[in-house]
C-alpha cells in the first residue's frame, strides 16, 4: 500500500513539473484588431495582417502579449484619430483562412446596427512584441 502511494505521488509530481507552458515563437501569425466604445455605435476593424515573430503559449494556444497588441490599436485610435476610451481586442490565427473566417464571423455580428470603419495596413500596422523569457 505504501509503495502504491509513493508511486502515485511520484507520478503526480512528475506530471505537475511537466505542465509548465513553454512559449513558442512562430514565424508568423495572422491578426486583426477590433475596437468599440460604449459611447457610440462606431467600431473600428483593422485589416488581417501578417505579424512576424509572435509568441504563442504552447499549453493553451494563447497569443502572448495580446494586451500589448490591443494597446497598440488603442493608442493609435486615441492619438491619431482622437478616439480615447475605446475597448480594443485582437484576434489571431496561425493560418490565413482561419483568420479570414474569424474576421467574417465578427463582421456578420456587427454589420447590423453599427457603423464599421476599416483601418487598412497603411493607416495602422501591428508591431511584433518580443515575449522571449529574457524580456519578461
Amino acid at each position: 500500500m505504501k509503495l502504491l502511494k509513493f508511486i502515485l505521488l511520484a507520478t503526480l509530481v512528475l506530471t505537475v513539473q511537466g505542465i509548465h507552458a513553454r512559449p513558442l515563437k512562430t514565424n508568423s501569425i495572422y491578426m486583426f484588431g477590433f475596437s468599440a466604445s460604449f459611447k457610440d455605435s462606431i467600431v473600428y476593424v483593422t485589416d488581417i495582417q501578417n505579424v512576424q515573430g509572435a509568441w504563442i503559449d504552447t499549453k493553451n494556444k494563447f497569443l502572448m502579449g495580446r494586451e500589448h497588441y490591443s494597446s497598440q490599436l488603442n493608442n493609435y485610435l486615441a492619438d491619431s484619430l482622437n478616439m480615447p476610451g475605446r475597448v480594443s481586442m485582437v484576434l489571431f490565427a496561425t493560418k490565413k483562412k482561419k483568420a479570414e473566417k474569424l474576421f467574417l464571423k465578427l463582421m456578420k455580428k456587427y454589420k447590423k446596427g453599427y457603423e464599421i470603419r476599416y483601418l487598412n495596413a497603411t493607416e495602422f500596422k501591428f508591431d511584433s512584441v518580443d515575449m522571449s523569457p529574457d524580456n519578461q
